[in-house]
């Protein structure tokens, strides 16, 4: 894994690329390659290179060339089957001089210039510069592991880097906020498709190319995941038995390394699987790494180290204290280059740095609960669904909209729970699933923003985005429709959280859930297979028993958990005053002073608005950190 960025000006303008601005856009990224740097300057194109050297890292230098020079190529990623690549393209012609998947990259352009991407199984993000044909093709991987963003200005030209802050570096655009980016990012943790926070900063989609020549850019979609048709019916033991070997084969290609590998493992059922398969691929114990807190409730300690125990893991943990988690969050933000949407990052950046201390490259659980439905939150969505549709058909309007008033008159409590239910709520997708589990949802969303802000948003719809995939997909079953609208957008920013957080660790993490040809599987597979009853992830369960114990496989969803809500009612209240109370935070006019004043007032007497303030903290110390030019954000 490693750091990308490059330059490239239209011949006509007479501008050439300087190499001191190149070297400073991909060594303020050294954290993604500690190992080695490089960079490739031909007058109006320029490309650099950081390297964490994993596969073949005495040849495996970049840039890396063709051998009459002609094309270049900067790369990061891993392409797991690059070896099985080689024996057709060495009876084309093409000649190796390293083991490394990054010549192979280089001589599958040569074959099949855009589409190399096709052959490509693994995670990737890179860049190509074709003097011949003076283009230059960027690519990403298919479910977007790897990161890449870019800027292409006006008068043509295009910065691109694996990072925010090299594009900033370079000066490609002044840091200004996105103002049309905030309701997504304030409802679903981060923007959708291809906006970033940063206005003129772009991020090219997952499973997309770009081709830059003469100034002007095209961007196809070369993938996109597909629910229909389903597959042929078999039995349940069949599907298990199919799932569970394209499972294994998905973890034995990442094991694909020539220097120390481990495993974050968490205790739940997806680390723990993956531990399961990779023990009986090596000879030597797994090392493995776990993280938590000190508080209860926050500590799945004892869940690793029984998983640990099964499989004989060479065992390593953190805990980290509430001090050392808000120590680090202005510097993990930088990291992030945006608002850090989920909590569970900072704890991620800890076991990150545990493990950097023993291995090079981890392996981690991310992607089963968006392709395998794990999340309550599913079952949840479709039950109100269908009672919801069922409601609307027999109940006439008069009476929806009777009861629809009458529910804000009931309780707190109970009134809080049936507003969130087609009792007030219109029974689809938009209402019952991405508002009703938004971090700040449309109603909220209304309060929130100053009236200077809402002015500048030219649409205050937070789903827009949201809509636009739904309409796209060919998923006709309402599961498949909520995990392609995950995989695209909540997925895409876990993704972010796992690359960003592990990099800044300077350790490379991969991902078996998501090898592509699994993920294709799973979204073809009925519904049952993924969900049964309220049994999520159904199929990894059965095919992990007799497997892993029955304490992982029975055991309830935690999640992450991080009791940061706590903490900001707490000992580090203070945390809330500087970043969301502060007149410094408020001069700056993005936030209702009242509306957050309230909000604060109801978490301390006990409701639970933790994913809220913390939005809000994070939305602040990266002003601080990327506008106010503070390095640090206190």
């Amino acid at each position: 894994m490693c750091g990308i960025n490059g330059i490239v000006f239209s011949r006509d303008s007479g501008r050439e690329v300087s190499p001191d601005v190149l070297i400073g856009m991909r060594d303020i990224m050294r954290h993604r390659g500690p190992d080695d740097g490089g960079i490739f300057v031909d007058k109006n194109v320029g490309i650099g290179h950081r390297r964490l050297a994993i596969v073949d890292p005495r040849l495996g230098i970049q840039p890396m060339f063709t051998d009459d020079r002609s094309c270049s190529i900067v790369y990061n990623g891993e392409v797991y089957d690059h070896a099985d690549h080689r024996a057709e393209l060495e009876s084309s012609g093409h000649s190796f001089h390293s083991r490394s998947d990054t010549e192979t990259i280089l001589h599958l352009y040569q074959e099949h210039g855009r589409d190399c991407v096709e052959y490509l199984r693994g995670m990737f993000a890179f860049a190509i510069w074709d003097a011949k044909r003076q283009e230059l093709l960027i690519a990403r991987d298919r479910l977007g592991v790897k990161p890449l963003y870019y800027v292409h200005s006006q008068d043509g030209s295009l910065y691109f880097a694996s990072e925010i802050k090299s594009l900033l570096a370079a000066g490609a655009v002044k840091p200004e906020i996105n103002f049309n980016a905030l309701p997504d990012q304030l409802a679903a943790h981060g923007t959708s498709r291809d906006e970033t926070l940063y206005a003129g900063i772009k991020r090219l989609m997952p499973g997309h190319t770009m081709v830059w020549k003469d100034g002007r850019i095209d961007i196809r979609e070369y993938w996109d995941l597909n629910f229909e048709p389903k597959l042929e019916p078999r039995s349940d033991v069949e599907f298990v038995d199919a799932w569970r070997e394209m499972f294994r084969k998905s973890v034995e290609l990442r094991l694909m390394s020539d220097v120390p590998l481990g495993m974050f493992l968490s205790g739940g059922i997806d680390s723990s699987a993956i531990a399961a398969m990779m023990s009986t691929m090596v000879s030597e114990p797994i090392k493995t790494f776990s993280v938590g807190f000190r508080e209860r409730e926050a500590n799945e300690l004892g869940f690793a180290r029984l998983v640990a125990d099964a499989f004989g893991t060479e065992h390593h943990e953190i805990t980290i204290t509430p001090k050392q988690f808000f120590d680090q969050l202005p510097d993990l933000v930088w990291h992030e280059d945006e608002p850090i949407g989920f909590i569970a990052s900072v704890p991620l950046y800890f076991v990150s740095k545990l493990a950097q201390e023993h291995v090079k490259v981890v392996l981690t659980g991310e992607g089963s609960d968006e392709t395998l439905a794990g999340y309550g939150r599913y079952a949840k969505t479709l039950q109100l669904l269908n009672y919801g549709r069922k409601y609307e058909s027999l109940t006439p309007g008069f009476v929806r909209n009777a009861v629809r008033g009458g529910v804000g008159t009931l309780p707190g409590g109970i009134g809080n729970k049936l507003s969130r239910t087609f009792l007030t709520r219109s029974a689809d997708i938009e209402n019952l699933f991405l508002d009703n589990f938004g971090v700040f949802p449309r109603a909220m969303q209304s309060e929130l923003f100053s009236k200077a802000v809402r002015e500048r948003i030219i649409d205050v719809d937070p789903y827009l985005q949201s809509r636009k995939w739904l309409v796209k997909t060919d998923a006709i079953d309402p599961l498949d429709q909520l995990l392609y609208i995950d995989t695209k957008t909540y997925l895409h920013e876990l993704l972010m959280k796992q690359d960003q957080m592990s990099m800044a660790a300077s350790i490379e993490s991969r991902v078996p859930f998501l090898d592509h040809k699994l993920v294709e599987f799973a979204a073809r597979m009925p519904r049952e297979m993924k969900l049964r009853g309220n049994t999520t992830k159904w199929i990894l369960r059965e095919a992990m028993k007799g497997i892993l114990p029955a304490e992982i496989l029975d055991r309830p969803k935690m999640g992450f958990p991080v009791p940061v809500g706590n903490w900001f009612r707490g000992e580090f209240k203070h945390i809330v005053e500087e970043y969301v109370l502060s007149p410094r935070t408020i001069e700056r006019g993005i936030f209702d002073e009242r509306f957050v004043r309230a909000l604060v007032a109801r978490h301390q007497a006990g409701e639970n608005h933790d994913e809220r303030i913390w939005a809000l903290v994070n939305f602040e110390i990266w002003q601080r950190r990327f506008f106010d030019g503070l390095g640090n954000a206190g």
